[in-house]
């Protein structure tokens, strides 16, 4: 139960040790462990609280899992700024049962997805203060869905060793973007592979090097391209996952997934798997919508395409589906 869930964390966050254990997402692999300095995690809790100006007594929606870092620091953030916490258990339809004013809510682009196919859900969606989408990407197509929403919308930055997020991008209204803009006191560069580096002294022990391939403006905003371990070498032609899947997004109907697997003539070939649509169906909207080096040699339906407790594509166990 999410309430017991709370109340372990506590005890665990009030106890002697100034650390403790988060796992990371798992996403392109397992779960690793994570020792996590609470004061740190205080740190980004206020960061997030004043990038966001929330107050004491301000209601706060807790959907997300309890053992993952989002979940965390939406208790963290109650704590530090003296929130009233919200707590459902994690679903697909977070505000299924919630009819209270909610001022802040963290939850990932499938429970927002969800959320939206509800008319009384998406109701309270759109009633709620300061909403950030975190733990996956927010396409086309669901930023669309938000764009006129008439309070704060954000997709947001991060990573397990950030500690939650470091950086927001704008959803809706006249400062709607594709860029996401560090908060206080963090600053990004750009690695030797073209991957975004962290300067985030507040709330990481250390400059962190990301896997993720970016490009950084003059005013130091950053908009990622996709993960450098996500990247296909096909033919000689790198073709970056999130790019694919983030064109497609419009078109494909259902859930579905960039992939990759070996191929002696080209290294690699990509792969399209899909769990809605018939296979036809899926290659005639390729051929009539993507460039021919981005083109799927395979396309295969699947029951479901998995995905982690955070809702992101488990990319490892799509790749695990073609052996």
């Amino acid at each position: 139960m999410i309430i017991d869930d709370i109340e372990a964390f506590k005890n665990e966050w009030n106890d002697a040790s100034d650390r403790l254990l988060v796992h990371t997402s798992g996403s392109t692999g397992k779960p690793k462990p994570f020792w996590a300095l609470k004061e740190k995690m205080a740190n980004s809790a206020r960061l997030t609280c004043d990038f966001l100006s929330l107050k004491s007594g301000d209601t706060a929606l807790l959907c997300m899992p309890m053992k993952y870092i989002a979940g965390k620091m939406v208790v963290v953030r109650s704590m530090v700024r003296n929130l009233r916490l919200v707590a459902v258990e994690p679903c697909g339809h977070p505000l299924a049962d919630v009819a209270e004013h909610i001022v802040f809510a963290a939850m990932t682009p499938m429970q927002v997805y969800n959320t939206l196919q509800v008319d009384v859900e998406r109701r309270r969606l759109m009633d709620i203060d300061n909403l950030i989408i975190g733990g996956g990407s927010v396409d086309l197509e669901l930023m669309n869905e938000l764009v006129s929403f008439p309070n704060k919308v954000y997709s947001t930055y991060g990573m397990t060793e950030t500690l939650s997020h470091i950086a927001m991008r704008r959803l809706n209204g006249p400062d709607a973007s594709l860029w996401y803009c560090p908060m206080r006191d963090v600053s990004v560069s750009l690695g030797d592979e073209g991957t975004l580096v962290i300067d985030a002294p507040l709330v990481s022990e250390g400059v962190l090097v990301t896997n993720d391939i970016a490009e950084i403006r003059e005013d130091g905003c950053f908009r990622i391209q996709g993960r450098r371990d996500n990247t296909i070498n096909t033919g000689g032609i790198k073709v970056q996952i999130e790019e694919v899947e983030a064109f497609l997004s419009s078109h494909i109907k259902g859930d579905f997934a960039i992939t990759s697997m070996p191929d002696k003539k080209f290294g690699e070939i990509i792969v399209l798997l899909v769990s809605a649509m018939s296979v036809d169906d899926a290659a005639d909207v390729c051929r009539m919508t993507l460039p021919h080096y981005w083109m799927p040699k395979l396309v295969k339906r699947v029951d479901s395409i998995p995905h982690t407790g955070t809702g992101k594509i488990d990319r490892a166990t799509c790749k695990a589906m073609l052996l």
